[in-house]
């Protein structure tokens, strides 16, 4: 058996000499996080949002008058004496980096700037998962019973969806779901012959339904192949949803969120406090429903 001898420098050992080109670290838990780029988000100077409502709403009264000199009604708005504040809330972790790895190992990408990259990234998609499940103030925690309504038969279909904005009728904004609903309410649109319209927001394809878009978030929860489906108003001029956060934070990197250099101990470890300070309030019952009991597993067949 004749063996061929190498006559030209091989791929491995070439290899050796060339510079690969290298990308910033990924994190596959990042995600567009639609929900903190819709709301309008009210600064708060104390840390504190009072909500003030009107009370009795129907005993203010007005008159249409004729032409006549009859006694012009007498009225006044009442409000309610003790209003619901909302406090913010914090999320915070420590970064710690070893002095020897910032100063070593930091070209082309500086060591720092890449953990506390990725740290912010993961406050941040907890910051989303807390505005719509936290159990003090999240929107799943935040509707009024009256504002709750079940699927008709376990899948979401368009009948749901109709119900849903029959609920939130003033200036709705836009669906709130996880990507598994969106599928199961794109399936039953397709077996009525119903296809959703999708419209182009922030460079992306949404479906929508009645001109509303369907915006996804993995931190609605799908528990035992059943999900939730919100409607939700937002901003402050039109009595919605808005977002809470601290102003003028010292070390801010964005609006409520900042970072401070703690030191270097003597392991030679240096310390990042990152915190991120946010909470959520909904301004009247209507800016809000869920849909409730949605089955998202539930498939046809087509002949």
């Amino acid at each position: 058996m004749t063996v061929e001898h190498q006559t030209a420098l091989g791929d491995v050992a070439a290899r050796q000499l060339a510079i690969a080109t290298r990308t910033v670290p990924q994190l596959s838990t990042i995600t567009p996080r639609w929900l903190t780029h819709l709301l309008q988000w009210v600064p708060v100077e104390a840390g504190i949002y009072r909500v003030n409502k009107v009370k009795d709403a129907g005993n203010v009264t007005v008159d249409c008058s004729a032409r006549d000199e009859r006694t012009l009604p007498n009225t006044f708005v009442d409000y309610i004496e003790d209003p619901r504040e909302y406090l913010l809330s914090a999320v915070n972790t420590v970064l710690d980096v070893h002095t020897r790895v910032s100063d070593l190992y930091s070209k082309p990408y500086n060591q720092i700037s890449e953990q506390l990259r990725l740290t912010i990234e993961t406050i941040k998609e907890r910051q989303e998962s807390e505005l719509i499940n936290n159990k003090e103030y999240g929107l799943l925690h935040s509707i009024a019973p009256g504002q709750r309504i079940k699927t008709r038969t376990g899948a979401p279909t368009p009948d749901d969806l109709d119900e849903l904005i029959s609920k939130v009728w003033k200036e709705p904004g836009f669906f709130l779901l996880h990507p598994q609903a969106i599928a199961a309410f794109g399936r039953e649109c397709t077996r009525r012959g119903v296809p959703p319209p999708t419209v182009s927001l922030f460079g992306s394809q949404f479906l929508t339904w009645r001109g509303i878009p369907l915006f996804p978030s993995d931190k609605v929860p799908v528990e035992n192949g059943k999900t939730k489906i919100l409607l939700i108003r937002t901003g402050e001029s039109r009595q919605g949803v808005v977002g809470l956060y601290q102003p003028d934070l010292p070390g801010q990197q964005t609006p409520g969120l900042a970072v401070r250099f703690m030191g270097v101990n003597h392991k030679a470890i240096a310390s990042y406090l990152v915190s991120l300070y946010c909470s959520l309030a909904v301004l009247t019952d209507d800016a809000i429903a869920v849909l409730e009991d949605v089955e998202t597993g539930k498939y046809h067949e087509y002949k």
